[in-house]
């Protein structure tokens, strides 16, 4: 795989954090394109030459899968680091996307909320494991190994789900265009509210993205209207359309930018990672 001439992210707003910016992607429902967000984001934001980790905390494994990572390769898992049985170093692999880097999940992790509810500090874990190696100064230069890690969870509200959000500094909520989106990101928000107030302080809502929007059906049209009066400036305005193109590609083990870029789904997440770069300069403009 190459990304030569695939994506076209604005450089001018990307600068050299100090530390990794760490993203959850999250809804408790499933189907709405939090993998797909993931591995298609953190590969544009690879693109443009952002060191990038997925770290997938999904027992099912599609972002492993979506990267082109064979189950035979995923020897050390997110399991294994969530446990303590092994460091975040031990447990990455490269991709075949350049400058990007997985935590593959095996089947294993569905049996690790037991083992974590036995250890005193079990919503830390993903936390401690990330910070004991891609703080400032890791990387042999002084910088952070890693510039954006992206936590893909599973779908649901479980101690995953909230180690991941304990880790990480802020959440981003793909949205699919349908009757009960609202319902269920109430649900959400209270549960980051609920991690902010009780376990990590700086947690806040990086944006809400739109998927699978068809602008021909007015109930997306509808939905996407009551979403953004709802959070207003929080919700993107890159909105991320049907395309079968994007569904494909995981069957290739190809994000849908490698599979296709010209396609719109592809497009689109393009658009989206330029709008995550401009928010997140601004960010650190302001901070």
């Amino acid at each position: 795989m190459t990304t030569n001439n695939v994506v076209s992210v604005d450089p001018a707003a990307r600068a050299e954090p100090k530390r990794p910016r760490i993203l959850s992607i999250a809804n408790q429902k499933g189907g709405v394109g939090k993998t797909t967000t993931t591995i298609n984001l953190g590969t544009a934001l690879a693109a443009v030459g952002e060191r990038v980790l997925i770290i997938d905390l999904d027992p099912q494994g599609n972002a492993s899968t979506g990267l082109g990572v064979n189950r035979a390769a995923r020897r050390v898992s997110s399991y294994d680091l969530l446990i303590g049985r092994a460091s975040l170093v031990q447990a990455a692999v490269a991709t075949d996307v350049p400058n990007l880097s997985l935590v593959p999940s095996t089947p294993d992790l569905a049996g690790a909320e037991p083992e974590l509810y036995a250890t005193e500090d079990w919503s830390h874990r993903l936390n401690q494991a990330i910070e004991a190696t891609i703080g400032p100064g890791a990387g042999a230069d002084g910088s952070p190994l890693f510039t954006y890690v992206l936590i893909d969870c599973p779908p649901s509200l479980s101690l995953l789900t909230i180690n991941a959000m304990a880790a990480s500094d802020a959440v981003l909520v793909p949205l699919q265009c349908e009757f009960f989106a609202l319902e269920g990101l109430s649900q959400l928000l209270k549960t980051v509210d609920q991690v902010r107030e009780n376990l990590n302080p700086r947690l806040s809502i990086q944006g809400v993205v739109l998927t699978m929007f068809d602008k021909r059906n007015n109930l997306a049209v509808q939905v996407a209207a009551d979403v953004r009066e709802f959070l207003g400036d929080k919700v993107y305005e890159t909105a991320i359309p049907r395309n079968v193109r994007i569904s494909e590609a995981p069957s290739f083990g190809k994000p849908a930018i490698l599979y296709d870029h010209k396609c719109a789904g592809s497009e689109a997440y393009m658009k989206l990672a330029s709008e995550i770069l401009r928010r997140e300069k601004a960010l650190r403009a302001a901070a």
